[in-house]
């Protein structure tokens, strides 16, 4: 019987309904000296194409967690655990040495467009900024993808805020994407320490 990742409701019970490795892989790149962690929690084949982006817009620089998903089909029902909900404990102790963490997700609107939430407010303007000036549409999540709970992966750095992006299917296919990259990374060297 196929497990939903709708019905779970911590890692731990998507850890025993899939294996490690056959189902989905961890990928965890820490970065010594780096406050700063880049997190794709719905990548490989859930969220297409989110992996890549987080990969870019870490660089050398800053951590890089991703939770990728390696099934033959059916990984979006099967291992999209809610953003909430994600308390991977490799993930978890990343992230509570991280003054900024940002989330890379896909969501499902029409264009090329950059839905923005979580708690640090001035570095979501930050990134939006620049985004304006890239030409790349961006503009505040609606509830439901807002990432405003406070157990947001997003917001579980050690200021308990973070920025969520949500990019459409269309962006991330599109070489344009490198401004989303760009933007982020423009956005957190110019950020004060």
């Amino acid at each position: 019987m196929v497990k939903l990742a709708k019905d779970f409701r911590s890692f731990a019970d998507l850890a025993a309904a899939y294996e490690r490795d056959r189902d989905y892989r961890i990928v965890r790149m820490p970065r010594p000296g780096s406050d700063v962690a880049i997190v794709a929690p719905h990548g490989g084949s859930i969220e297409a194409r989110t992996s890549d982006i987080a990969r870019d817009m870490a660089g050398q620089e800053f951590n890089l967690y991703l939770f990728e998903g390696l099934l033959k089909a059916g990984n979006f029902a099967a291992l999209h655990l809610s953003s909430h909900l994600l308390d991977e404990p490799s993930c978890l102790d990343l992230l509570r040495a991280c003054r900024s963490v940002i989330s890379v997700h896909g969501c499902g609107h029409a264009g090329e467009i950059v839905l923005m939430g979580g708690r640090d407010v001035a570095l979501r303007e930050s990134i939006g900024a620049r985004l304006h000036a890239f030409g790349v549409t961006c503009e505040a999540a609606p509830a439901g993808l807002d990432a405003a709970d406070p157990m947001n992966v997003c917001n579980r750095g050690r200021g308990g805020t973070g920025v969520q992006l949500e990019v459409s299917l269309e962006l991330r296919r599109s070489p344009r994407r490198s401004l989303l990259v760009r933007a982020v990374r423009e956005a957190l060297l110019a950020a004060p320490v």
